[in-house]
């Protein structure tokens, strides 16, 4: 039983990849009943994840309160400076705090469980267990010391992704371990003396990848299985509620996702679609990566929708002078406008980058970035013969309906980033 207090606790739940309109559904149809009480008593609102809306920079986003031009994480992947070869960015690459940071230089301590982007786990003040992508538990505990209880405990930290693309059953079975490990993490934590906890749920988005179908179709062998999913995590939600108000002192509890999901209708291929319209060309009949890139090449793609342009003085064989930058950009943006699939629109818009970033990295982020129409999802392939493809997943993310649930109205213009002001408003 945690000690009482005066002091303000607050704890935060993340469900990852959960979209507003399905966390509504299930809330009025019965099937989290603890999430239709919070929503009754408080504010469910419709929020923007970062762009591009993915859990990596979203979830940075969320625990610096900065855009990528001030926290430097633009992608699960990027360019090495000066090359075209990739890296993946990790936390230690974070340049600025969380705010984990400033609540430790209050004498506040946190417990953050499972929470993507923070791996491998660096000291903050309290404990820290990294989440996706997380490969080594001995490198995804802040304090090691935790590690022995955890190893006990059978933790695992995500589910077996590879394995789970092609076997439905292990999937399942697989979710549910995760899930329990999770939980068994929570009990552990929570005898902590914290003042701020974290508790992230990383199955919701494995099971929107996955088998977003099963939610879509009602008459899915497994729509059954999808919703005891949820009931299990509205369980889950519902006993940290009932742990805070067991604890009587001043509390706030949040939910909140990083980004949104809905199912997928085709893959959409940029660098495909560039070379088709002469702005991506390649040394190698053949090639492999993006390493072959040819000198007449005046722009290439990252996954999901990151277009740089091929600027001289920032990739090797640059050709764009810095005077031609801003009309290749709208020339582009201008084209993929027009990009239709079976008469659809694909894009829904495209992004300058100054647009979105701010600060003293907004230039080490792609010049453009694009947001597609729901069920297109942009992938960075240079192997595709075609501009379009069949799907490998059933879901993809989407931006602007991630989910924020407080118990105060904070209006309708929030951005992931917003929050970590509101949660340290809560400590002043």
């Amino acid at each position: 039983m945690l000690k009482k207090k005066t002091k303000p606790r607050v704890c935060v739940i993340g469900l990852d990849g959960v979209p507003y309109g399905l966390l509504s559904r299930l809330a009025e149809d019965g099937t989290m009943p603890a999430v239709s009480e919070l929503i009754r008593s408080g504010r469910l609102h419709r929020m923007k994840a970062s762009l591009p809306e993915i859990s990596a920079v979203s979830w940075t986003d969320f625990m610096t309160g900065a855009d990528s031009g001030v926290h430097g994480i633009f992608g699960f992947t990027d360019f090495r400076p000066g090359a075209y070869d990739l890296r993946f960015p990790n936390f230690l690459e974070v340049k600025t705090e969380t705010f984990w940071d400033a609540l430790g230089r209050r004498g506040r301590r946190s417990v953050v469980i499972n929470q993507p982007s923070t791996y491998p786990a660096r000291p903050i003040p309290g404990s820290l267990v990294s989440g996706f992508v997380a490969v080594d538990l001995a490198k995804a505990v802040y304090p090691l010391s935790h590690k022995a209880a955890l190893d006990k405990m059978g933790y695992q930290i995500d589910i077996d992704t590879l394995r789970a693309r092609d076997d439905a059953e292990f999937f399942w079975r697989d979710l549910d371990k995760t899930t329990q490990s999770s939980r068994r993490a929570l009990d552990y934590f929570w005898k902590e003396d914290w003042d701020y906890f974290e508790f992230v749920i990383t199955g919701t988005d494995r099971l929107h990848h996955f088998h977003w179908d099963a939610w879509t179709e009602e008459k899915h062998p497994d729509h059954g299985r999808f919703l005891d999913y949820y009931k299990k995590v509205d369980g889950l939600i519902g006993e940290i509620v009932s742990r805070l108000k067991n604890w009587g002192g001043p509390s706030s509890l949040f939910l909140l996702s990083d980004h949104g999901f809905t199912g997928i209708e085709q893959e959409v291929y940029l660098n495909t679609w560039l070379m088709e319209h002469g702005y991506l060309k390649f040394e190698s009949a053949t090639p492999q990566d993006l390493t072959s890139t040819s000198a007449s090449s005046r722009a290439l793609a990252l996954d999901p929708g990151r277009i740089y342009i091929h600027l001289e003085n920032r990739f090797p064989r640059g050709c764009v002078k810095v005077t031609d930058r801003e009309a290749l950009k709208k020339e582009i943006s201008a084209a993929l406008g027009e990009l239709k699939y079976q008469g659809r629109k694909v894009i829904r818009r495209v992004f300058d980058s100054f647009e979105i970033y701010h600060g003293p990295l907004q230039g080490q982020g792609p010049d453009l970035v694009v947001l597609a129409e729901n069920g297109f999802d942009l992938k960075g392939s240079i192997k595709k013969k075609e501009v379009f493809g069949p799907p490998g997943l059933k879901g993809m993310h989407t931006w602007d309906d991630a989910v924020f649930l407080a118990e105060e109205d904070f209006g309708q213009d929030l951005k992931i980033a917003d929050l970590a002001k509101i949660i340290l408003s809560k400590f002043s």
